[in-house]
């Protein structure tokens, strides 16, 4: 049974540390959830958990900064959307 307690808590921890790494990630780089996942070679899925919930139970003052984070670029969503639009169509005008 050591084995197996040990083999869970290495898991839990590769996932607590995982969960860090990706709030410092975000923070520093004010990423989107979509990048960090590139850049850590997961599903945006998964970071979306590791984020909203592991990492407000292991380090709730590092999650209140990532939110913020989230939070902004949630906001800003609407207008990079609009931007790639807009490259878009002056790139095809461009072509014609």
């Amino acid at each position: 049974m050591s084995a197996r307690k040990s083999a869970a808590a290495q898991v839990s921890g590769t996932k607590q540390e995982r969960c860090v790494s990706l709030a410092l990630y975000i923070i520093d780089n004010g990423s989107t959830v979509r990048n960090a996942g590139k850049a850590f070679g997961i599903s945006k899925s998964t970071v979306h958990q590791d984020i909203t919930q592991r990492l407000a139970k292991v380090n709730p003052d590092l999650h209140r900064q990532v939110r913020e984070v989230l939070d902004r670029n949630k906001e800003e969503r609407h207008i990079r959307g609009g931007m790639a639009t807009k490259r878009k169509y002056e790139e095809l005008a461009e072509k014609s």
